[in-house]
């Protein structure tokens, strides 16, 4: 059983015959006299082996393997081996070279710009099934869902009256506290109040709301879609039936689209008065000054572009938190990036939105 591994060439047969045992302890000098073997071999006879292990069995099939020849006299457990250690041989692909610096900066920024594509066409496409569900509804009155939206109301609405009315207030204060402080240079502290009331009521204002909503309510759209997703409640009302865009995202967005004009003149209103209230204290201006001032120098054009741009703001967030929220697959952690990425676009879009919409309201004359 230990006698060591051997074989012998039988040139005319076209033949090797291997004996002793065929494992790694035991094989010696083997690799080495195989390879120098020359001559046409086709068959290796197996017969008189003793034993053989995954060493052996690979010098074996490597040998058979190069000079084409076939391996007999195996019994069934050495042929399992065998047969294992032959299907294990494949190529390994080597590793791809690493790419680059710039080239892995402009493959991470092609990447970035595929995935931006990818998601306006699926907000773009999620837009249209909510512009869909909404006509079914109008089409339809009783398929409504009026509780839910009132619902959605108190959430994005009058939930948020305390912490928006603060940061507005606290806003304007700001600006008017930093205005001041850049006209005294000029003896010019009078213009604050236009500073005050055409940033607040033009600009500030809605943009702020919208900032504040998309972080607020349309991270909570998100999370709780994401979560109806991830527990199947939206497949299970499917099966009864029920459209979801009808029932969770279009409460949603017109509460998103009714409210936000609603905030945004709340918040450009705490905002004044915040500015007004600095305006008293700083600068000596009382309110009954403040007031007259605001209405002579703050056209209502500037009231209308807020109103104007306060609804889209509100689409913009609520069918964004609703789309990553309908995205969200596999497992609890897509709640937290799909909140994330809502957040983030929702704000992105507004901003951007912003800067279009004030280079319209320019062209046309609103300035």
């Amino acid at each position: 059983m230990n006698a060591p591994a051997d074989f012998q060439h039988d040139a005319a047969a076209g033949a090797l015959r291997f004996s002793g045992n065929l494992s790694l302890r035991s094989v010696g000098d083997l690799p080495d006299r195989l390879n120098a073997v020359e001559g046409d071999v086709r068959t290796l006879d197996m017969r008189g082996i003793d034993r053989i292990d995954t060493v052996g069995a690979w010098l074996i099939h490597r040998f058979a393997r190069d000079h084409d020849a076939q391996v007999t006299g195996l019994d069934a457990n050495q042929q399992l081996l065998f047969d294992h250690v032959a299907q294990a041989d494949h190529p390994i692909e080597a590793p791809p070279k690493p790419m680059g610096a710039f080239a892995q900066l402009l493959a991470e920024i092609g990447e970035a710009v595929i995935q931006a594509g990818k998601t306006m066409f699926g907000l773009l496409g999620f837009m249209g099934a909510t512009a869909v569900a909404a006509g079914r509804v109008i089409a339809n009155p009783r398929r409504f869902r009026y509780h839910a939206t009132v619902h959605r109301f108190e959430v994005v609405g009058v939930s948020a009256l305390g912490i928006i009315g603060l940061m507005s207030f606290l806003i304007g204060i700001v600006i008017a506290q930093q205005g001041a402080v850049q006209l005294r240079q000029f003896g010019a502290e009078v213009f604050t109040i236009n500073l005050v009331g055409r940033i607040t009521l033009r600009e500030l204002g809605i943009l702020m709301t919208a900032i504040m909503v998309a972080g607020r309510s349309g991270s909570a759209f998100a999370a709780q879609l994401g979560t109806m997703k991830l527990t199947e409640e939206i497949d299970a009302m499917r099966t009864i039936g029920v459209n979801p865009m009808e029932a969770l995202v279009l409460p949603r967005v017109i509460a998103a689209v009714l409210m936000l004009p609603l905030l945004g003149f709340y918040a450009s209103l705490l905002g004044m008065i915040g500015g007004g209230l600095l305006c008293w204290i700083a600068l000596d201006i009382p309110p009954v000054t403040f007031v007259q001032r605001l209405r002579e120098v703050v056209p209502i054009t500037d009231l209308y572009v807020g109103l104007v741009k306060a609804p889209v703001f509100g689409a913009i967030i609520a069918i964004a938190g609703c789309y990553q929220g309908m995205q969200v697959e596999s497992d609890a952690e897509q709640v937290g990036l799909r909140t994330t990425t809502a957040v983030v676009q929702a704000i992105f879009l507004v901003i951007v939105l912003d800067a279009f919409f004030a280079v319209f309201f320019t062209e046309v004359g609103w300035n």
